[in-house]
Order: C-alpha cells, then sequence, then structure tokens
C-alpha cells in the first residue's frame, strides 16, 4: 500500500524537512503502522476498504476542486485547504487571524501527547502525511461575523491529505461550514480541531461528498472551555469508504453540546460514524441523533460513548440512533452506549431501525401518487431533520435537491 510505504520512507528520513508534529505521529506509529482490527473501534471496518484508501500516492499539490454551487456571496468567506491565499482580516467587530507554527504546536501537543495508535490512528496518520501547506490554522473572534467555509478536497488517483486548527476565542460567536469533497478514485485524509473560549458559540456544519470509488476519514476534535455552546450538523454520502471521528470534551463542564448527524449509502458502500463525548466538569448538555439510511448490499455503522466520570455530576446526556433500512441485503449496525460513573444524572440512549412507513405511502399512493413519489416525499422528511440543522444555505448548497436525485 503507497501510504504504509510513505509513512515507512518518512520514519528514515531524518531531515528537518519533517515537522515537530510528524515527528511526533511517526514516533507513536512506529511499531505498527496499521490499525488494531481486534480494537472495538475498528472491527466492523471492511479490510479492503480500508486498504483501498491507503494504496493511492500521496500529493501535496493544490488543485481547483470542482464546486457544484456559487462561490460568491457577499457574507461569506470561503477558503481552501491548500490555497496559498493569507487571511488576516479586522473589522469593528470581528477579527480573523493566521496562527503561526508554533501556536498551532501548542494548542494541538497535548492531543498527540495522549493520542494512541490504536484510538488516535486517523490523527496520527493524518499528522504525519500532512505538509505545512496543507495545514489552515485560525485565530477568530469577535460577534457579527461573515459565514466562514473550508473547503478539503481529493484529487482522482491521488491520496490528499489537510489539518484545519481553529481557536475560537471567549465571547464568539461564529457559523462555519467544512465541506470535503472527494474526486473519483481517490483517498482523503481531514483532521480537524476546534478550541471553544468561553461564553463562545459555534454553530458547525461537516459536509463530506463523494463520487465514484472515492474514500474519506475524517477526525473531529472539539474541546469546550465553561459556559461554550457547541453545535454540529454532519452529512455523510456518496463514498465507497467514509469515516467520521467525532471527539468532543467539556474539559470544565458547564457546557452545553447538541449534535444531529446523517449517512447515506448506497451500492456496497461503506459510511460510518463513531462518537466519543466526555464530560469533565458539572452541568454538562448533550443533545445527539444520528441517523442512517442503508439501501442495496451496503453498510452504515454508528458507534457513541457518553462518558460521565465522578467529576461530572449534573450532566443531562442524550444519544439516539435512529436508522432506514431500504433493502433486504443492507447492513445498519448501531451501538449508542453510556459509561457512567456519577450518580446525579440524567442519562439516556436509544437505537430504533426501521423501513419507510407502510400506512403512509398506502395513503398517498391512494391520493394519485406513485410509488416513487411517494417514497421521496417520506425520504424528503427524513432528510430535513438533519440538513436544517446544517448551517448551509440553499443558495449555496442544495442538499436536499442532491440526496432526492440521487437513485
Amino acid at each position: 500500500m503507497q501510504i504504509i510505504e510513505e509513512i515507512s520512507k518518512n520514519r528514515t528520513d531524518q531531515s528537518a524537512n519533517q515537522s515537530m508534529l510528524q515527528k511526533t505521529c511517526l514516533d507513536k506509529l512506529q511499531i505498527d503502522p496499521f490499525p488494531n482490527n481486534k480494537s472495538e473501534f475498528w472491527r466492523m471496518t471492511n479490510k479492503s476498504k480500508l486498504g483501498r484508501f491507503l494504496d493511492y500516492q500521496l500529493s501535496h499539490d493544490f488543485y481547483e476542486p470542482n464546486i457544484p454551487f456559487i462561490s460568491e456571496s457577499q457574507n461569506v468567506i470561503r477558503l481552501i485547504i491548500g490555497e496559498n491565499k493569507k487571511i488576516n482580516i479586522k473589522e469593528k467587530e470581528w477579527e480573523i487571524k493566521e496562527l503561526d507554527d508554533q501556536e498551532i504546536l501548542k494548542l494541538v501537543q497535548q492531543k498527540l501527547n495522549d493520542s494512541d495508535s490504536t484510538q488516535h490512528w486517523s490523527i496520527l496518520l493524518n499528522h504525519i502525511l500532512t505538509n505545512k501547506k496543507n495545514i489552515c490554522g485560525l485565530n477568530i473572534s469577535g460577534k457579527n461575523l461573515p459565514h466562514i467555509e473550508i473547503i478539503s478536497s481529493a484529487k482522482n488517483n491521488f491520496f490528499n491529505s489537510k489539518t484545519l486548527i481553529l481557536n475560537i476565542e471567549k465571547n464568539t460567536n461564529v457559523e462555519i461550514s467544512q465541506i470535503n469533497l472527494g474526486d473519483e478514485n481517490c483517498s482523503l485524509s481531514n483532521c480537524s480541531y476546534l478550541y471553544l473560549g468561553e461564553d463562545s458559540q459555534v454553530t458547525h456544519g461537516i459536509v463530506s461528498y463523494g463520487k465514484y470509488k472515492s474514500h474519506i476519514i475524517n477526525s473531529l476534535n472539539v474541546f469546550q472551555t465553561k459556559n461554550s455552546e457547541y453545535n454540529l450538523g454532519s452529512l455523510q454520502f456518496k463514498f465507497d469508504f467514509a469515516r467520521l471521528e467525532i471527539n468532543i470534551n467539556q474539559i470544565e463542564g458547564n457546557a452545553k453540546t447538541n449534535i444531529k448527524g446523517m449517512q447515506i449509502t448506497q451500492d456496497n458502500e461503506q459510511i460510518s460514524t463513531y462518537a466519543n463525548i466526555a464530560f469533565n466538569g458539572p452541568n454538562g448538555f448533550l443533545d445527539q441523533l444520528n441517523k442512517s439510511l442503508a439501501k442495496d448490499r451496503s453498510h452504515s455503522i454508528f458507534e457513541g460513548l457518553i462518558i460521565v466520570p465522578q467529576i461530572a455530576q449534573k450532566t443531562d446526556a442524550s444519544q439516539l440512533s435512529r436508522n432506514l433500512l431500504l433493502s433486504n441485503y443492507a447492513k445498519i449496525d448501531t451501538k449508542p452506549q453510556l459509561e457512567i460513573i456519577a450518580d446525579d444524572v440524567k442519562c439516556m440512549h436509544g437505537a430504533t431501525i426501521s423501513q419507510l412507513n407502510e400506512n403512509e405511502l398506502f395513503y398517498m399512493r391512494s391520493r394519485g401518487l406513485t410509488l416513487e413519489e411517494a417514497s421521496r416525499l417520506q425520504l424528503r422528511s427524513y432528510y430535513q431533520e438533519i440538513i436544517s440543522f446544517l448551517p448551509i444555505s440553499k443558495e449555496r448548497w442544495d442538499l436536499l435537491d442532491l440526496l432526492l436525485k440521487d437513485k
């Protein structure tokens, strides 16, 4: 596999070309560059698809992605990671400025020090493979900021690796959308860090949209300080292999997290979401809903874990998985979990797997709709709950139209 060969080559390269991030992560993966498939975190991963994810030539070159919707808007700042474009903007009420190398290292060093080669393999791989020009670090502060749109992309027949670090200062309110685009026959490694200061509010949308035989592993790491609010909406579709890893740490408690995500699989695709939410202080809040829709012979996976230690009294957390199975040959695995030590908490989890409602289909067909039209109406309702939670306007990215047109 070409990427494993690249890691081996980097391990023997002691030149000054390696960053401190790369050296730290190489040390972590030096024993075994593959994830442990006996681990619960990787047990259900399709090994052949993971192998294809790793079997493209690494490229650091920038290319202009094919973006399907409009790019110009007076109140949107669009960034494409890897593009040689500096951003340092200061207005009366807000400021966005680039982080320097030392600031980036300081923010992510502790996470890397605590990372192991099983649970955090995706993070370590990303930092080994990402060069300096494909790292985007921003410090964001203020009120009434324009919407920030950040695009990562992979090119046909190549493996691309991108890293995003966002430091959100205290009392900041911002909407951010991340768009991950996969070309045909390619792989994309994406790793993101968000640090939320006190009393900040972030509304964050992640859309991963692939093409034929595209692959992505996307790791999201969020750190919330007290009185911060983090709202995440996510959507994954059209990748042959896709994996979203969500790690959220309420490091002081007294924080609020809302998550709504959806993955849609068809043909022989495998798309998964793994969520780890840790409460490390009292009075934390979580409301999480994950949806999966599986067609044909595809496989959808959701694993969620809520961790509530003794210090996290008065935690209020909910994690639900609601799924639609549209084929006798498709497969959905779902496993929401609670790990609770604190005794004064309100926590719940649950999962359902169902099919389209036959009674509703019959009623709509009795009113003159075809079976396809009636099914589309039900799917529209199923999709809309998640899409409406994404901070992405229909004029820029008509996601509902994309999903409903997809056969």
